[in-house]
């Protein structure tokens, strides 16, 4: 069911629907082949493979062909293309139903005049013209002390000045009502206090927000640990502070998974029987992902694609890899939606072994990992889809 514009005053309606499957539809070199015109090309299968929301790299000029040191945020031209090609871009997305993410860089932004100290620390000359109270002092402003972690080489915002606040909102606010963005992605979100994300996506209403809390996991050694309740939970807490109006994703289980498939199967089942990540915890507020080469990827989409939490798909793995690739995952995001899988599924583990794992979910779907033998029992399940060291059966 598409959602219109006027159920959006609350910020919980499509994570309680739980329905969501994200493309992250660019990569780091993206930015080099007409990015805009090459999506728009794009945008129809990526409507028929069953996306709810493709997110876009960040939109603003910025002094990285990245988009990650933004400073004119009202300048669309950026390396990706024009500001009329991401229109055009956002107008096709709209008619095809897939809602486009924003990329909210909004930890730093690169000055334009040097001011207190020398250092480029002013925004002179362009809107948002900020001085050096907009910059915390830990980078060379005159603002308070960061509430989060630093991002170093450029100056970082102060989000305790009121100012500074009522400025981004109003900015956000023009992405989603006069360019067209629907959903947001929060960018470096350990660098200041997650209350202010909660204050952002109240007033800028976004359909769906996520946050890239992004924190070291566990280790013994350079051996993963096995318990990552800590390294979750941080996330969690970072969840809550946002008023529980944002997901995050769910850097635990990347990393779990990425040892997993190397033949350590028995990481995804926690003490507790559940799987490690946030999405054993907090299934709704998780975005599972699998951004790397390391990770099996074909047995990682299985996981995540049946799995419990908010799936992401990463477009080298769906547009780059081949044909294959892209057509097992069409086929697993087909399964979940055909099954009504979604965010707070229920799930059994049923094993977790060196070189097996396998679970059913909601009693609707059974998936095998691994090279070890198995498979549901009882006459009523039907292989659905099986590809490289995985199996999908179905009801």
């Amino acid at each position: 069911m598409a959602l219109d514009e006027s159920q959006q005053s609350d910020p919980l309606v499509v994570i309680r629907n739980g329905k969501e499957i994200i493309l992250q539809a660019f990569d780091w070199e993206s930015h080099k082949h007409d990015w805009w015109i090459n999506l728009d090309t794009k945008v129809p299968d990526i409507a028929k493979s069953g996306f709810t929301t493709a997110w876009l790299p960040p939109v603003c000029q910025s002094l990285a062909p990245e988009g990650y040191l933004p400073q004119n945020l009202y300048s669309l031209n950026s390396k990706y293309g024009s500001e009329d090609l991401l229109k055009a871009l956002l107008n096709k997305m709209k008619q095809y139903k897939v809602r486009a993410m924003a990329d909210i860089v909004i930890n730093h932004r690169v000055g334009t005049t040097q001011g207190h100290g020398g250092m480029y620390n002013r925004y002179d000359g362009i809107p948002m013209s900020w001085d050096e109270h907009a910059i915390t002092s830990c980078t060379g402003g005159r603002g308070n002390k960061s509430t989060g972690d630093n991002f170093n080489g450029v100056p970082n915002i102060d989000h305790t000045q009121s100012f500074v606040r009522k400025d981004l909102i109003d900015w956000m606010r023009w992405l989603r009502s006069s360019v067209g963005f629907q959903d947001f992605r929060f960018d470096f979100a350990k660098g200041y206090a997650s209350k202010y994300v909660k204050e952002y996506i109240e007033g800028a209403e976004p359909i769906f927000a996520v946050g890239e809390y992004w924190d070291t996991c566990n280790y013994k050694g350079s051996n993963l640990d096995y318990n990552q309740d800590s390294h979750r939970q941080r996330i969690i807490n970072w969840i809550d502070g946002a008023g529980q109006l944002s997901t995050a994703f769910d850097f635990t289980t990347k990393a779990v998974l990425q040892e997993a498939v190397k033949g350590e199967f028995w990481r995804l089942r926690d003490s507790k029987g559940k799987p490690p990540g946030v999405l054993g915890l907090w299934p709704s507020r998780a975005v599972t992902f699998i951004d790397n080469h390391d990770t099996g990827s074909t047995q990682g989409y299985a996981y995540i694609l049946t799995h419990p939490g908010i799936p992401s798909v990463f477009f080298d793995h769906f547009y780059e890899w081949d044909n294959s690739m892209h057509d097992q995952i069409v086929k697993l995001i087909a399964i979940r939606r055909n099954q009504g899988i979604h965010s707070r599924s229920s799930i059994r583990i049923l094993e977790a072994q060196p070189n097996l794992y396998a679970a059913t979910i909601d009693e609707k779907v059974s998936v095998k990992i691994g090279d070890g033998s198995w498979s549901p029992a009882g006459k009523e399940w039907t292989l659905a889809t099986s590809g490289h060291r995985y199996a999908v059966w179905q009801k």
